[in-house]
């Protein structure tokens, strides 16, 4: 019961916090439009069959039942009946407004995400922001064997560089992704990636041929990659109750650093060291606790209804995290980076990323699921918020009709003209525009599902290990000092 407690408890945190960001868009829109004297119709918040509705000031305002956002309706600007329902006005009753009103009110809305942005960068700036060691670190972590990395002499150890001549200072992470290893992989477009790296104070380049994994099942299309992983260090999430390692003492948080005097520098290496590990066999293995060091005998057992010998710990797939206060415009402007070099990706003809790779509301959603769900998760979502409302900004100022970019082009090409466009004329194409952005939502949306948890297979969801007591004497953990 308190997990699903837990789970509706995060939910609802998405949502709140989901809908804040579209509806402060909105809200941008509506203050200025009360501004500039537009006849503002109708503010909505959610969508679908009104829960609520009032007139107040000649404005209708309602709550939908449908939990995604909000809208404001404007007669005076482009028609937009497809999104906000079919307007009550007579429209050739309503006072003219000038393209000038026009183009303010459309810019209303990205400004006021990109306030909210920079607000939220400030608070990430203030609380802090827990950054995984893949973020701070370009050094290779795990070499998979016989790929593309490995074939090309690149090792566990190395300090990657640059990657496509491009300079790098991390393996991933959003905001200003052009800094990034895995980013400069998959963005590449040559049939060979040139990687410069350290080894042993010695600067090395090899040109890497990447290898593009098959489509698994309906899932979107898989993006290069080289097979190596970031350097990291296994931190323990959670310790399974009678556990070999509940019995030494093994805690959430601990730091595995090494596994039988073996140095370890991802986890998939300290995986692949416990799945050969023998029933019955004691393991040594180094934990950093805080500033204690301490070396923990552990004995994998069988658990009930298994096959495999484990030694029962969940693992956190951050590794070891700091909290780090970036500067907030640098934060801002780092997301902004990473809208154009996504857009620019996607509109490359020769870029393995395209328009499905871009993520939905339930792909947002999810995102922010994950997020809340980490030790610290809302501040990791509140970060992500600076990115979310900079993306919502910047695509919403493409030149799209129905966008606010597309009402920007057009009240420059009515000002252009010197009279307003054809009413009947721009109604086509903004339902048309809105039926294509419906199709594109419902498109990426498919693909979104298909990330979901109980899509992906139980393989990704952590199965219940249940361990039977026992049958000798447990383990003790024993400091650096040898004091138990």
């Amino acid at each position: 019961m308190a997990d699903y407690l837990r789970m509706a408890g995060i939910l609802l945190e998405v949502l709140l916090l989901f809908n804040l960001i579209i509806i402060a868009h909105e809200l941008g829109h509506f203050l200025a439009a009360r501004w500039r004297g537009l006849v503002v119709e109708k503010f909505g918040i959610w969508f679908g069959k009104p829960l609520w509705k009032k007139t107040i000031g000649g404005v209708e305002y309602s709550l939908g039942s449908i939990p995604a956002g909000g809208f404001v309706a404007l007669p005076q600007m482009a028609p937009m009946e497809a999104v906000e329902g079919e307007s009550k006005l007579d429209k050739a009753e309503l006072p003219p407004v000038t393209a000038l009103d026009k183009i303010i009110v459309a810019l209303a809305g990205p400004a006021a995400s990109m306030t909210l942005a920079f607000f939220c960068a400030v608070m990430v700036w203030w609380v802090g922001r827990p950054v995984s060691d893949m973020e701070r670190t370009t050094v290779i972590g795990y070499v998979l064997a016989d790929g593309p990395a490995a074939k090309a002499g690149l090792e566990v150890g190395d300090k990657i560089l640059e990657v496509n001549n491009q300079p790098v200072t991390r393996f991933t992470g959003m905001g200003n992704m052009g800094e990034s290893v895995t980013w400069n992989i998959v963005r590449s477009e040559e049939p060979v990636i040139p990687i410069k790296f350290e080894r042993a104070g010695e600067i090395r380049t090899v040109e890497v041929e990447p290898t593009l994994p098959e489509r698994e099942g309906w899932g979107r299309k898989k993006l290069r990659t080289i097979g190596i992983l970031p350097a990291q260090t296994p931190m323990v999430a959670r310790v399974y109750p009678q556990s070999p390692a509940a019995e030494a003492g093994i805690r959430p948080r601990d730091l595995i650093v090494a596994a039988d005097g073996k140095p370890l520098l991802s986890l998939i290496a300290l995986s692949e060291h416990l799945k050969n590990s023998q029933e019955g066999t004691p393991l040594q293995l180094t934990i950093q606790r805080g500033t204690e060091t301490l070396s923990l005998s552990v004995t994998p057992r069988v658990p009930e209804g298994d096959t495999q010998a484990r030694v029962g710990i969940l693992w956190d797939d951050r590794g070891a995290t700091v909290l780090e206060h970036p500067n907030p415009w640098s934060l801002v402007v780092g997301s902004v980076r990473t809208m154009v070099d996504t857009l620019s990706a996607v509109f490359s003809p020769r870029s393995d990323i395209k328009a499905e790779h871009l993520s939905g509301p339930v792909g947002i959603l999810r995102i922010y699921y994950m997020l809340f769900e980490a030790p610290d998760g809302w501040r990791l979502a509140l970060w992500f918020s600076v990115v979310l409302n900079v993306n919502l900004a910047l695509l919403n100022l493409l030149p799209i009709p129905v966008l606010d970019g597309g009402h920007i082009m057009l009240a420059i090409i009515e000002a252009i003209r010197g009279r307003p466009m054809n009413a009947g004329f721009l109604g086509i194409i903004q339902t048309g525009f809105a039926l294509l952005l419906i199709g594109y939502m419902l498109y990426i949306t498919f693909y979104d599902v298909q990330d979901l948890p109980w899509r992906r297979g139980k393989g990704d969801t952590p199965t219940e290990l249940k361990f039977a007591p026992p049958s000798g004497t447990p383990a003790h953990a024993h400091g650096a000092s040898g004091e138990e």
